[in-house]
């Protein structure tokens, strides 16, 4: 039995090609929710649906986002009606008042859906209200998601990192907001000063994360602020990491990230934006699995491989680095 960590879009790929070495019936996946944001009344779960669409054979592997092949209709729409109505497009936060009123999961980062500032999909939106509909009626994230998983057809377990809400906040010279709003609405602009998990003190692990968090825990090339962050954050998370066998992918390869804004959100948090700065980040690890160019030096077990992971070939040669390491710390 394995357990994977999973934000953004480094877990997944590492995901895309772990079949032949992990059984997807014997594996659960953790996913953050931190990102997730309200648009429009409905719950999006950006990092939960990436690995629900990965697994149900319908992930826009182009962008690591949505539905292949979708259409846009309903926000291409919202779009022209803004633009005719004179709108600003946003992003468009609902007043401060309507942040922590009603739907519980959806706190601290609620957005008007005028001009919608993410691009979703018409399939994609239909999760989305499936979601939201489900907790309206006394579902828990974690029903919802196994509900969705069951219509998409999953083998592997898939879980939200809480049922209860934590909210990615960026600070920056400009003030505080979302994450979505900083990445997407923003384009990493401007500049990180801190990283807040609002919500994190309050927020527990469900049973099926704890049950989960007791097997072999992978943690694939993801952020280490903002995709694994949010769960490190909350206590029964964290402590659990550290009574557990833990191997880490590193996102870097010495001070080069692969990827995304890893780099400037570690160091906006005083962490060095480089593989010893993930090895901070994460002090409960047993090994580390690090490219083959990378020189650092650790002082855990390191196994080194090829980490690039443009298709599921290289997915699954990190994988069996990643069972390499595991075999030296089991």
């Amino acid at each position: 039995m394995v357990t994977f960590l999973a934000g953004g879009t480094g877990t997944p790929k590492l995901l895309a090609g772990a079949d032949n070495v992990f059984s997807p019936a014997a594996t659960t996946v953790v996913a953050n929710t931190g990102d997730d944001i309200e648009l429009g009344g409905h719950l999006v779960c950006p990092d939960l649906d990436t690995v629900l669409f990965l697994d149900g054979e319908v992930l826009d592997r182009e962008t690591w986002w949505g539905i292949a092949d979708d259409t846009a209709e309903t926000h291409t729409e919202l779009t022209r009606l803004a633009d005719a109505a004179g709108l600003d497009s946003g992003p468009r936060y609902l007043p401060d008042d309507a942040q922590t009123a009603g739907r519980d999961i959806a706190r601290w980062r609620r957005f008007s859906g005028v001009a919608e500032f993410m691009h979703i999909g018409d399939r994609d939106r239909a999760v989305h209200v499936t979601r939201t509909s489900l907790l309206d009626e006394g579902d828990s994230l974690t029903d919802a998601t196994r509900a969705l998983a069951d219509a998409f057809g999953l083998e592997r377990t898939l879980l939200p990192m809480s049922d209860d809400p934590v909210a990615s906040i960026i600070h920056t010279p400009s003030g505080p907001m979302h994450f979505q709003e900083w990445w997407v609405g923003r384009n990493g602009k401007p500049a990180v000063e801190d990283v807040e998990f609002r919500g994190s003190e309050a927020a527990s692990a469900t049973d099926a994360v704890l049950t989960a968090l007791d097997d072999t825990v992978v943690i694939g090339p993801s952020n280490p602020v903002t995709s694994l962050g949010p769960m490190l954050a909350i206590d029964d998370i964290e402590q659990a990491l550290h009574e557990t066998t833990v191997v880490a992918v590193s996102p870097f390869i010495e001070d080069t990230v692969f990827s995304g804004p890893a780099a400037d959100l570690m160091a906006g948090v005083g962490l060095e934006p480089s593989t010893a700065g993930v090895a901070e980040a994460y002090p409960f690890t047993d090994a580390f699995v690090l490219d083959e160019a990378d020189s650092t030096t650790l002082d855990v077990p390191v196994v080194r491989t090829d980490t690039t992971l443009d298709d599921a070939a290289d997915a699954e040669r990190v994988n069996c680095a990643v069972e390499t390491a595991l075999s030296e710390v089991a």
